[in-house]
């Protein structure tokens, strides 16, 4: 199934994102993520690609996106860089994943990794999805940013570059995380009066502690609203209290994104069954309303 079918049937889609494994670990490790999740039943599961883009990963990308699909019986993903893919890597990799039954990709810049040099055949996450339009009939989405991108000099050149990437041939977008609805809503209007009118979900992250979110702000850049600092100043010394209010705080952003129509929602896990689990039940009845 390509994940843009999932849309406009009368409720909102809700995903997951997981990473692959350490490679330290071995990829079967994986089985206690996704044994947690698949009773949450998400539309479909997204698996990242991993910065700097070894070989390895990309395998556990893969073959972890296989495993969702054929194993588990859940739609998936697989996450897809600039960086870590040229030409040839991108025809080995669609033709694995056909093999595999994955009818999905998400087409991304990605961020280098020191450690490995970056591929360089495709300059923009529009080329890549362009490429992978002309050879293969695999769902492709694509990533957008409710505060800009990080390295766009403004709002309205980021959305000329998000259209461009729908005009190569995204069909489904996956936002960046954030913590101020007003912001994602602000970003849906520019979307729809650019022209850009395929299913927008809006990527949620739970703030488990004060410091992982902190990280996550400082690499991509979301602006923290009062009413998160407010919690991070109360509760980021005691990481228990923190955990129950973060996650108190994206189910909160989530009813309130599905009051509002909002196509999707794209639940950022960090391998985490058990709070994905928690947010699922606790919004499940609103979901179908």
């Amino acid at each position: 199934m390509k994940l843009y079918e999932l849309f406009g049937k009368g409720r909102t889609v809700f995903s997951c994102e997981i990473f692959p494994p350490k490679k330290t670990s071995p990829v079967d490790s994986i089985y206690r993520t996704l044994d947690g999740l698949k009773d949450v039943r998400p539309d479909f599961i997204s698996v990242t690609f991993g910065a700097g883009g070894s070989d390895m990963v990309n395998q556990s990308t893969q073959e972890i996106a296989g495993i969702i699909q054929n194993q588990y019986g859940i739609p998936s993903m697989a996450h897809l860089t600039c960086v870590g893919a040229g030409r040839e890597d991108v025809d080995r990799t669609l033709a694995q994943l056909k093999a595999d039954g994955v009818d999905n990709v998400l087409a991304l810049r990605g961020d280098v990794n020191p450690d490995y040099p970056p591929k360089t055949d495709f300059a923009h996450a529009g080329d890549l999805i362009a490429y992978i339009r002309a050879r293969s009939d695999i769902g492709v989405s694509a990533a957008c940013y409710p505060e800009g991108h990080p390295e766009s000099p403004d709002l309205v050149e980021d959305i000329r570059h998000l259209r461009e990437k729908v005009d190569a041939g995204a069909q489904h977008l996956v936002s960046q995380l954030f913590f101020d609805n007003e912001d994602f809503y602000r970003f849906l209007e520019r979307c729809r009066i650019a022209g850009i009118d395929v299913p927008i979900e809006a990527g949620i992250m739970p703030v488990l502690s004060a410091g992982s979110i902190r990280r996550m702000v400082s690499l991509c850049g979301a602006s923290l609203p009062r009413k998160l600092t407010r919690l991070l100043a109360r509760y980021g010394d005691h990481p228990q209290a923190m955990r129950e209010a973060g996650i108190a705080y994206a189910i909160d952003q989530i009813a309130d994104l599905i009051a509002s129509g909002v196509d999707g929602i794209h639940l950022y896990t960090m391998n985490n069954p058990g709070v994905c689990r928690q947010i699922a039940d606790s919004i499940s009845s609103i979901r179908t309303l």
